[in-house]
């Protein structure tokens, strides 16, 4: 079994960690990627998604030539990070735990997945390593409902299977399903009036909303379909009957279908509030990411499966409900999984990771690539 360079991955996740890289700004990192892919990669580009997005980078896309008796994969995760990530430091601790100061997150997620990918591929290359033609997206905006996925042009991907290393928890975890995340927001609009000389010729935007509000069933429903409000803004002073009020919210569900109902219900529910009281609705709602699962019979799980089979690793298959670039790549005809990477508490700032945890994503990445199943 190969061995990576330990050092290099843990100096590689330190330094791109300590790089500022939020969304629609992952400029430094993408720069720094190019840099340790230029010399082993058979061809690198960034593509055209930062003028789509309003960003200060593309998506990365690089292939690796391989032995042509084996179908391609497709190997993923994200620059972008959540904030506070601002002058972030990176403390590794004598026992192996990495984590930041405390006053910023850490960005293991997604920068485990990053690393771990670019250290399978360095040793890969330097070790001469044969293995099947492996393709690579490090994508940008991912937080962002997959915002830099969303533009990349699929029709030059060769891949039909995706490893996809962005999920929290030990690797050896691998979600084969996340749900569709539907976002909506409702702007009610009433008549302002003086709430003391004139409140009758007002109609109170706030309260038709509230009404809406209590009406919403929020938390998860039978069919672990989840509904949640999650801003309301209205009004503008005390003595003012309220002529406009908007909430947000979203619906997650794995079926597409079931989301959209619930959404429908929604609607009526907004509808009927605002009737009640005279006032007027302006409804949106737009599609994050759409639900998939991938089959657990699938080639792409067995080779998973064998793959932690050959470094001790127990598999875990789990349905995610969160979102990520695997919701996109699905609905462009590639089947994947999403890995574990070792990170934990992420999008906090008690966000951690381990040296060993590190190394053993890249060593699963590394079997991966070089799998002849």
């Amino acid at each position: 079994m190969a061995e990576i360079n330990s050092e290099r991955l843990i100096k590689m996740f330190k330094t791109l960690a300590e790089t500022e890289s939020p969304s629609l700004d992952e400029r430094r990192v993408c720069d720094a990627l190019k840099e340790e892919l230029k010399d082993i990669a058979s061809e690198l580009r960034e593509d055209g998604t930062a003028a789509e997005i309003g960003g200060t980078s593309g998506n990365i896309y690089a292939y690796f030539d391989g032995d042509s008796a084996l179908s391609p994969l497709l190997f993923s995760a994200h620059m972008d990070t959540v904030g506070p990530c601002a002058n972030k430091k990176v403390i590794t601790e004598d026992s192996g735990l990495i984590h930041s100061d405390g006053t910023t997150i850490l960005g293991s997620d997604d920068l485990a997945g990053v690393c771990a990918i670019t250290e399978a591929l360095k040793t890969v290359y330097e070790k001469k390593i044969p293995h099947r033609p492996i393709e690579v997206i490090f994508s940008v905006c991912e937080e962002k409902y997959c915002g830099g996925a969303a533009y990349f042009d699929y029709s030059s991907v060769k891949s039909k299977e995706a490893y996809v290393f962005d999920l929290d928890g030990e690797p050896g975890a691998a979600a084969y399903a996340a749900p569709t995340i539907l976002s909506f927001s409702a702007k009610f609009i009433g008549r302002a009036s003086h709430a003391g000389l004139d409140p009758e010729s007002g109609i109170n935007a706030l309260k038709a909303a509230c009404l809406a509000v209590t009406e919403i069933k929020c938390g998860k429903n039978s069919n672990g379909t989840t509904v949640n409000i999650g801003t309301i803004h209205g009004g503008a002073a005390d003595n003012i009957v309220p002529d406009c009020c908007s909430l947000t919210g979203e619906v997650r569900s794995y079926s597409d279908e079931e989301a959209e109902k619930q959404y429908l219900l929604i609607s009526d529910i907004i509808k009927k509030a605002t009737a009640e009281f005279g006032a007027k609705a302006e409804l949106d709602f737009s599609r994050g990411v759409v639900a998939y699962e991938t089959p657990l019979d699938s080639p792409v799980a067995g080779r998973f499966e064998k793959a932690c089979e050959n470094l001790g690793i127990k598999p875990e298959f789990v349905r995610s409900f969160g979102g990520s670039d695997n919701n996109v790549f699905a609905q462009n005809g590639i089947a994947g999984l999403v890995l574990s990477t070792a990170m934990n508490d992420c999008h906090t700032t008690k966000e951690w990771t381990t040296v060993q945890g590190l190394e053993k994503a890249a060593l699963l990445a590394l079997e991966l690539m070089t799998s002849r199943e």
